[in-house]
């Protein structure tokens, strides 16, 4: 089991800690409620160093990240960031990612826990059939790489202590290269899994000690907590995005996932599956990924079937929770076509029982 730079620090604040994606993750600190109420409202800061890091350098490196992503590579500019997804070569997805451009030749790519080894190894073969050099053209930097997610809207006023680059007003989906909190050559951007505003800062596995400490400092005045993965997956829903293994898999396209703005059929764009999908945006898919929300006391999880009035199944939901925020059971579903309408009444069961729902529009919650 892999420890972050920072499973120390979970441990001594008495935090829930489970296997996650091969590391000893923090599940719960205070409460999910209560982590998840102070990233809305205050700020939070999660571990998310077990998230994997891929290096794309040289020549060849635009050609190798345009061929495997569905998203036009080509709209990137220096400090700029895209999110994107890594199409299958049969439909599905191996995985949703961030690609971060530092210059022509030089991407960094962002892939979940979970799938690193898997996204490695169909980075690897690709790479190899291209001609780029694994280990100098391609890099794996995960096992190297902490990184901090510190979300909420008090956020960026907070690490705006830290540095003297101005980051309080850095326009979401950027990044700069920074020095905070006395580390040289942070990576820093304005991504947000949470839809509240922040950052993530990214470090030499080294400079844990010091970041971690300097986080807390500067947003103690705000009410800075930590915040578990149990709070994540609550935020991350309450915004309606998707999260690899259960909205999104191999088995889903990004057209049926609601991820045609992510798949660009612009010319020169000849990424793996383009006519696949380009097929699927033309004609229709059969089933889409839908937001909906309880109308009784209920609470939806992944896999419960999806009926229709007359007792039909009508599809199967791939995530649910009770919103901390809205105090009402929210969740997403692939449903079959006819029941994607804005207010189409569903029906969830749940323990044997029937529980309505109505189709709505993400995300399901909005600030202010």
């Amino acid at each position: 089991m892999k420890r972050t730079a920072f499973t120390h620090f979970h441990e001594a604040l008495g935090a829930r800690m489970a296997p996650f994606a091969g590391y000893y993750m923090p599940i719960e600190f205070t409460g999910i409620n209560d982590e998840h109420i102070t990233v809305r409202e205050k700020v939070g800061v999660f571990d998310v160093s077990h998230m994997g890091e891929f290096w794309v350098k040289g020549p060849k490196a635009f050609d190798f990240v345009q061929k495997l992503t569905t998203n036009n590579v080509a709209a990137l500019v220096d400090g700029k960031v895209q999110y994107t997804c890594f199409p299958n070569g049969k439909g599905g997805i191996v995985d949703d990612l961030l690609i971060y451009r530092f210059e022509a030749q030089t991407y960094l790519l962002v892939v979940n826990a979970a799938n690193i080894e898997k996204d490695w190894a169909w980075c690897m073969k690709h790479a190899t059939e291209m001609g780029l050099q694994i280990g100098e053209e391609l890099q794996n930097a995960s096992d190297e790489t902490a990184q901090l997610a510190i979300q909420g809207p008090f956020a960026l006023k907070a690490m705006q202590k830290l540095t003297s680059q101005p980051v309080e007003q850095m326009e979401y989906y950027t990044f700069k290269k920074n020095t905070l909190a006395g580390i040289s050559d942070v990576i820093f951007s304005t991504t947000g899994y949470t839809g509240a505003g922040g950052c993530e800062i990214y470090i030499p596995n080294r400079y844990g000690e010091i970041l971690w400490k300097a986080v807390f400092e500067a947003g103690a005045e705000f009410g800075i907590k930590p915040v578990g993965l149990g709070a994540r997956d609550t935020l991350r829903l309450e915004m309606g995005f998707c999260l690899y293994g259960h909205d999104i898999d191999d088995t889903t396209s990004p057209i049926e996932a609601g991820l045609g703005w992510i798949t660009k059929f612009v010319e020169g764009n000849n990424f793996i599956d383009r006519e696949i999908l380009q097929k699927q945006k033309n004609e229709g898919v059969s089933r889409m990924l839908k937001g909906f929300v309880m109308l009784e006391r209920a609470i939806p999880r992944q896999h419960y079937e999806a009926f229709n009035n007359a007792g039909e199944k009508i599809g199967e939901v791939t995530s649910g929770t009770m919103s901390p925020m809205l105090k009402q059971g929210i969740g997403m579903a692939y449903l079959n076509k006819g029941y994607w309408k804005e207010d189409t009444e569903i029906f969830i069961q749940i323990r044997n029982k029937m529980q309505r729902a109505k189709v709505v529009k993400l995300p399901f919650y909005k600030h202010g």
